[in-house]
């Protein structure tokens, strides 16, 4: 669930912080040892408050967090006397194309290596799908896109992580409610905090599960009676199926296809809100690529338009699973190299037929220009963030529709003129 991002240096000279840009640091910013100093009284004043609130025993916070220290080469840090950074939208590129997320090598070595675990643990898997009704290919391909199969190193203190981003980061709710999540995963008995290890933003184990997740969706399914995420394979197939589960995975219909729409049907009707059922989309003239029929028992089921770079890539009709996988990470590209792999794994299949399109030149402001722009007219981009979601891109579908353009839904540069 956490990305893994490069890590920054505590630079301590108010020029260098400047120079670095990860965020500004006025003339009153502390020094490292006065920072250390009020890490220290936080936690025996704030955070034991917390904790406290929270149900965490005296004993347990003190043994745990006795020997925390700040790790100061986390991103996103906040030191006390620090601002954080100012979103630079004149001259930050927000955007890539997608064709990089979906690199083939890297696909075809996750696929080789998941067909061959799928057949090592077939017995478990088959054990976690009667269990959960979660196909076992899906499984295996968020543990090979989140921990390579629980070969990456987690080299990080969990505890270290989540102490340091609770006292002094962009998000410093967020990871006191994880830290709190931890002590409790302690006081469980189920890891020592010593074996606590993560990543940056303190995912723990192969599954890459936030504290919280861990207390909801963790199991224990090797009957060890602890719930083992770091170096039980059970455990870990079945706590990624308990979370999907949870999330509203529906047994028995796949995450969705790789279609083409024809031309005279619009781009424009893509998002969850407008579901329709398959066989409503197939009379419409969608097809699969793929040249096969929608599965018979899918046709009065509901699913969605999804364009996730307009006309400019691959384009695709999805199940509400679509969305159980963005609940494991919120963005369509993930979820799309989730199903993929998945298929890779269960069928042996290959790249999207379709290819990505150049498209990810755009500014972020360039991009926000647009939806302001949309919404004086009236229209619905959801969050104006600059980010393109799918209500931008129908948007802007629909806007070149009235506007006699052939719609792409995607904002290009050719468009910025047009659309003031």
């Amino acid at each position: 669930m956490a990305r893994t991002r490069k890590p920054f240096r505590w630079l301590m000279t108010t020029v260098s912080l400047m120079l670095a840009g990860n965020f500004a640091a006025p003339a009153a910013a502390a020094s490292r040892s006065a920072v250390e100093a009020q890490f220290r009284q936080w936690i025996a004043s704030d955070l034991w408050r917390a904790a406290q609130e929270g149900g965490i025993s005296k004993q347990i916070f003190d043994q745990t967090l006795q020997g925390v220290q700040l790790n100061w080469d986390l991103p996103d840090l906040v030191p006390p006397g620090t601002e954080p950074p100012k979103e630079r939208t004149q001259s930050q590129a927000e955007f890539s194309s997608p064709a990089s997320y979906f690199n083939e090598k890297r696909l075809q070595g996750l696929a080789a290596t998941g067909r061959s675990l799928a057949s090592q643990h077939a017995a478990t898997l088959r054990k976690v799908e009667t269990t959960y009704g979660v196909p076992g290919s899906v499984i295996v391909a968020i543990w090979g896109r989140e921990s390579g199969y629980g070969r990456a190193k987690l080299p990080h203190s969990a505890i270290d992580v989540l102490a340091t981003k609770a006292f002094m980061s962009t998000r410093k709710p967020m990871f006191q409610q994880e830290l709190i999540s931890a002590l409790h995963i302690v006081e469980s008995g189920d890891v020592s905090a010593n074996r606590l290890m993560g990543s940056w933003a303190g995912a723990l184990g192969q599954p890459q599960f936030m504290p919280g997740s861990y207390l909801k969706y963790a199991v224990d399914f090797d009957g060890d009676g602890k719930r083992d995420i770091w170096n039980s394979v059970p455990d870990t197939l079945a706590s990624i199926a308990n979370y999907l589960v949870k999330s509203g995975w529906q047994k028995g219909r796949d995450w969705g296809y790789e279609i083409s729409i024809p031309d005279g049907v619009s781009c424009a009707q893509e998002g969850p809100d407008r579901a329709k059922a398959v066989s409503a989309w197939a009379s419409g003239g969608l097809t699969r690529i793929s040249g096969r029929a929608f599965p018979s028992s899918e046709a009065s089921q509901p699913a969605m338009m999804l364009v996730p770079a307009g006309t400019y890539g691959p384009e695709f009709l999805v199940t509400p699973n679509f969305y159980v996988l963005k609940e494991y990470n919120n963005s369509d590209l993930y979820a799309l190299f989730i199903g993929n792999l998945a298929d890779r794994i269960a069928h042996g299949g290959g790249a999207f037929k379709a290819s990505w399109g150049d498209v990810g030149k755009m500014l972020r402001s360039d991009v926000l220009a647009m939806q302001k722009a949309l919404v004086s007219q009236g229209y619905d981009v959801g969050k104006v963030d600059g980010l393109p979601g799918f209500k931008t891109r129908r948007s802007l579908g629909e806007w070149q529709a009235k506007n006699g353009m052939k719609p792409s839904c995607y904002p290009s540069a050719d468009l910025k003129s047009k659309l003031r």
